[in-house]
């Protein structure tokens, strides 16, 4: 089976940190989430990922030489960066893709632990032309949402409902599983919406399938999204993995220390906190619930909680940041300087004063 993955987004609600990298390439407890979206898709004997990807993240992937797991990686580039919706770049792929058999479609921005062995039987028992995997959430007003007839065929499909219409809690995951018949419900070059315009045709035909799935499943498209899967993976893997670290420093799990991290004394890190590679912490800093990416310093007797900081960063001594706050990449705050809750400074920008109201500086 093919996989093709939709890694085209501009990351919009994840400002400032994607302004300098794709959505897929977030560290999800120190792994892009590209990595781990490789490693699941070996692991169901998928052959082949084709990247539907812009130049400039197809740029940011090849960079970043990711671990392919046996995987046949190609791209299908839009040189011109403009945006097809979420079918157009299917029928772009339609050459790399072929029409011999059923393939995979993903999101790129999702983080979904699910069996995809699993769907494509499910596709090919109920001789489907696309088959959606779908999860419950307490809310479906943020994504499509599918009502099930008998045999769990979809009969109707509703894109992003408004709050208390939706007819079931049953979302699309960002994962599915399309035969080559979907090519001629696509029309070329043009900016076609797989979940406004494509689902509702097929269900109207009677060919969309839904298979419910229930294992984990997180959309990191927003701030607070990306912090909790994180947080979800560091319960799992830290029972897993059972990480030990010394020094004369204070760990509060779940944590996880990348390579090179220093940590120096009277400093406690956690619950909660991804510390990236190369990350040097001062004397008497306290960090929890928060993601740190790469090479960031962070001076003498600070503290951050609930707040994730780019690659490249500098933090100062004695500088509180608080919840929700985005430190961009290369950033610099300066000692003293306290970030109220829900600031987000932009790449490469030197902060000196205090922000005590959320806004984005720049």
């Amino acid at each position: 089976m093919k996989a093709l993955i939709l890694a085209g987004g501009f990351g919009t609600r994840l400002r400032p940190l994607s302004c300098t990298r794709p959505k897929t390439l977030f560290p999800i407890v120190n792994r892009p989430l590209l990595q781990w979206i490789y490693e699941r898709l070996a692991e169901n004997d998928v052959a082949e990922a084709i990247l539907a990807v812009n130049k400039q993240t197809e740029w940011f992937i090849k960079q970043k030489k990711l671990k392919k797991h046996g995987l046949k990686i190609r791209y299908s580039s839009d040189p011109l960066n403009t945006p097809l919706g979420t079918a157009g770049p299917i029928k772009r792929a339609e050459k790399l893709i072929g029409h011999d058999e059923p393939f995979l479609v993903l999101n790129g921005d999702i983080f979904a632990d699910l069996s995809y062995r699993e769907i494509l039987e499910t596709h090919r028992k109920r001789k489907a032309v696309g088959t959606i995997a779908l999860c419950e959430v307490e809310n479906p007003s943020r994504y499509g949402v599918a009502e099930l007839d008998r045999g769990n065929r979809i009969k109707r499909f509703i894109e992003k409902p408004d709050r208390g219409t939706a007819p079931t809690n049953f979302i699309n995951a960002g994962v599915y599983v399309v035969s080559p018949k979907i090519f001629d419900f696509i029309q070329k070059g043009k900016a076609v919406s797989m979940e406004r315009e494509i689902f509702p045709q097929l269900a109207q035909k009677r060919v969309l399938y839904g298979h419910v799935t229930h294992g984990l499943w997180m959309d990191i498209g927003k701030p607070d999204e990306y912090l909790k899967t994180n947080k979800i993976l560091l319960d799992q893997l830290f029972i897993e993995r059972k990480w030990q670290y010394s020094g004369d420093f204070t760990v509060r799990p779940p944590v996880a220390l990348d390579n090179h991290v220093t940590v120096e004394s009277r400093s406690v890190v956690g619950p909660y906190a991804v510390l990236g590679k190369g990350v040097h912490i001062g004397r008497g800093v306290q960090i929890r619930d928060s993601v740190i990416f790469p090479n960031v310093k962070i001076g003498d007797s600070s503290s951050i909680e609930g707040a994730i900081i780019g690659e490249g960063a500098s933090i100062g001594k004695t500088v509180k940041v608080g919840r929700g706050c985005i430190v961009g990449d290369r950033a610099k705050i300066r000692d003293d300087v306290l970030l109220s809750e829900e600031v987000a400074i932009c790449p490469g920008k030197e902060v000196s004063e205090n922000i005590l109201e959320p806004k984005m500086l720049c």
